[in-house]
Protein backbone atom coordinates (compact mmCIF):
# COMPACT_ATOMS: atom_id res chain seq x y z
CA UNK A 1 0.00 0.00 0.00
CA UNK A 2 1.23 3.58 -1.25
CA UNK A 3 1.28 6.27 1.52
CA UNK A 4 0.47 9.95 0.36
CA UNK A 5 2.98 12.42 2.30
CA UNK A 6 1.93 15.29 1.01
CA UNK A 7 -1.33 15.72 2.97
CA UNK A 8 -3.74 16.28 -0.35
CA UNK A 9 -5.54 13.85 -2.72
CA UNK A 10 -3.44 11.81 -4.93
CA UNK A 11 -5.50 12.90 -8.43
CA UNK A 12 -4.90 16.77 -7.08
CA UNK A 13 -2.83 18.21 -10.08
CA UNK A 14 -0.14 21.58 -9.59
CA UNK A 15 -0.48 25.10 -11.19
CA UNK A 16 2.94 23.56 -12.94
CA UNK A 17 1.45 20.13 -13.91
CA UNK A 18 -1.74 21.50 -15.69
CA UNK A 19 -1.84 21.01 -19.50
CA UNK A 20 -3.17 23.77 -21.61
CA UNK A 21 -6.34 23.19 -23.60
CA UNK A 22 -5.46 21.49 -27.30
CA UNK A 23 -7.10 24.09 -29.82
CA UNK A 24 -5.42 22.94 -32.74
CA UNK A 25 -7.91 19.35 -33.42
CA UNK A 26 -10.83 21.54 -32.79
CA UNK A 27 -10.06 24.34 -34.81
CA UNK A 28 -8.76 21.93 -37.70
CA UNK A 29 -11.93 20.08 -37.64
CA UNK A 30 -13.80 22.99 -38.12
CA UNK A 31 -11.45 24.72 -40.92
CA UNK A 32 -11.66 21.34 -42.86
CA UNK A 33 -15.46 20.79 -42.53
CA UNK A 34 -16.13 24.67 -43.55
CA UNK A 35 -13.46 23.81 -46.85
CA UNK A 36 -15.57 20.93 -47.63
CA UNK A 37 -18.70 23.18 -47.42
CA UNK A 38 -16.90 26.04 -49.36
CA UNK A 39 -16.17 23.62 -51.92
CA UNK A 40 -19.80 22.19 -52.44
CA UNK A 41 -21.09 25.70 -51.92
CA UNK A 42 -20.26 26.68 -56.63
CA UNK A 43 -22.00 23.24 -57.02
CA UNK A 44 -25.01 24.98 -55.49
CA UNK A 45 -25.03 28.16 -56.89
CA UNK A 46 -23.99 26.61 -60.81
CA UNK A 47 -24.82 23.29 -60.85
CA UNK A 48 -23.24 20.64 -62.57
CA UNK A 49 -21.30 22.84 -64.77
CA UNK A 50 -18.94 23.84 -62.02
CA UNK A 51 -17.79 20.37 -62.43
CA UNK A 52 -15.74 21.14 -65.72
CA UNK A 53 -14.46 24.23 -64.12
CA UNK A 54 -12.99 21.82 -60.89
CA UNK A 55 -11.27 19.79 -63.40
CA UNK A 56 -8.69 22.34 -64.96
CA UNK A 57 -8.32 24.36 -61.53
CA UNK A 58 -8.55 21.78 -58.98
CA UNK A 59 -4.81 22.56 -57.52
CA UNK A 60 -6.16 26.36 -56.94
CA UNK A 61 -8.52 24.64 -54.49
CA UNK A 62 -6.64 22.27 -53.42
CA UNK A 63 -3.86 24.29 -52.11
CA UNK A 64 -6.55 25.76 -50.20
CA UNK A 65 -7.02 23.04 -47.59
CA UNK A 66 -4.26 23.47 -45.76
CA UNK A 67 -4.79 26.61 -45.70
CA UNK A 68 -8.28 26.63 -44.58
CA UNK A 69 -7.39 24.14 -41.38
CA UNK A 70 -4.48 26.47 -40.74
CA UNK A 71 -7.14 29.19 -40.65
CA UNK A 72 -9.56 27.14 -38.16
CA UNK A 73 -6.41 26.39 -35.89
CA UNK A 74 -5.49 29.96 -35.82
CA UNK A 75 -9.07 31.44 -35.27
CA UNK A 76 -9.83 28.72 -32.68
CA UNK A 77 -6.06 29.60 -30.85
CA UNK A 78 -6.99 33.15 -30.61
CA UNK A 79 -10.38 32.96 -29.50
CA UNK A 80 -9.49 30.86 -26.59
CA UNK A 81 -11.43 27.53 -27.66
CA UNK A 82 -14.76 29.98 -27.84
CA UNK A 83 -16.82 28.02 -29.76
CA UNK A 84 -19.56 30.25 -30.47
CA UNK A 85 -17.55 32.91 -31.71
CA UNK A 86 -14.74 31.07 -33.59
CA UNK A 87 -17.41 28.43 -35.95
CA UNK A 88 -19.48 31.67 -37.46
CA UNK A 89 -15.85 33.47 -37.83
CA UNK A 90 -13.76 30.55 -39.21
CA UNK A 91 -17.15 29.87 -41.62
CA UNK A 92 -16.83 33.50 -42.72
CA UNK A 93 -13.07 33.30 -43.42
CA UNK A 94 -12.91 29.90 -45.22
CA UNK A 95 -16.21 30.73 -47.20
CA UNK A 96 -14.65 33.92 -48.76
CA UNK A 97 -11.22 32.36 -49.13
CA UNK A 98 -13.03 30.15 -51.23
CA UNK A 99 -15.47 32.16 -53.38
CA UNK A 100 -12.76 34.97 -53.88
CA UNK A 101 -10.24 32.02 -55.32
CA UNK A 102 -13.48 31.01 -57.34
CA UNK A 103 -13.86 34.82 -58.10
CA UNK A 104 -10.88 35.77 -59.46
CA UNK A 105 -10.20 31.96 -61.52
CA UNK A 106 -13.96 32.26 -62.79
CA UNK A 107 -13.01 35.97 -64.08
CA UNK A 108 -16.48 37.24 -62.56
Amino acid sequence: MLINAANRPADELTTGEREDPSYAFSGGVLGFVFYWLAFALPFVVYGTNTLLFMLYTWPFFLALLPVSVLVGILIHRLLSGRLLFSVPLCALLVVTLFWQTFSLLSGW
